[in-house]
């Protein structure tokens, strides 16, 4: 991945990883409070992490594109953002580059994008909802959900979800469920 070697401290299969549902959707799921923003953007610049998104996101686009071709039916990406454990807002810089990184792929893979679930939002926060969405894109505020997720909540990284498949049968099963409420 392009400026991996200075990214991959931070962004790593405990804090961010893709599963794939039976269906043959991926879910890419993103735990922010495990990543230190901060110290990542001292030692990257914004684009660095924006090319570095972008190119997860041709990766998605590929394997969805395959498995669309394979199983005639057509594979989305589902973002799941997890919010358990984060205390403050994240690294300006860190959001410059996922909001950069963000208004590519809408231009660049407008039929990939499946839901994007903000997941497990503080209490104090939930009462806070309807502000929050207008602060998205206008193309994700329809597929935009805000809902409580046990599973991965339960979880103190997200690594027992590629190595564990009780877990991980668990959590896609509550994706599932997520994505019919």
């Amino acid at each position: 991945a392009p400026h991996g070697a200075l990214i991959n401290d931070y962004i790593a299969p405990k804090n961010t990883l893709t599963l794939s549902t039976d269906d043959g959707d991926l879910v890419y799921v993103i735990r922010a409070s495990l990543i230190s923003d901060k110290d990542m953007m001292d030692k990257v610049t914004v684009d660095q992490l924006a090319e570095f998104f972008l190119y997860v996101k041709e990766v998605h686009s590929l394997v969805a594109n395959a498995r669309s071709e394979r199983t005639g039916r057509l594979c989305q990406v589902i973002f799941a953002n997890d919010i358990s454990g984060t205390r403050q807002a994240p690294d300006s810089r860190f959001s410059k580059a996922l909001t950069a990184s963000s208004a590519q792929y809408e231009k660049l893979y407008p039929s990939l994008a499946g839901p994007t679930m903000i997941l497990n939002l503080p209490f104090i926060l939930q009462a806070f909802v309807g502000l929050l969405k207008p602060l998205f894109p206008k193309s994700v505020q329809e597929r935009l959900k805000f809902k409580p997720a046990p599973v991965l909540k339960g979880l103190k990284e997200l690594t027992p979800l590629t190595n564990n498949p009780p877990t991980r049968k668990s959590f896609l099963n509550e994706i599932k469920g997520l994505l019919r409420a």
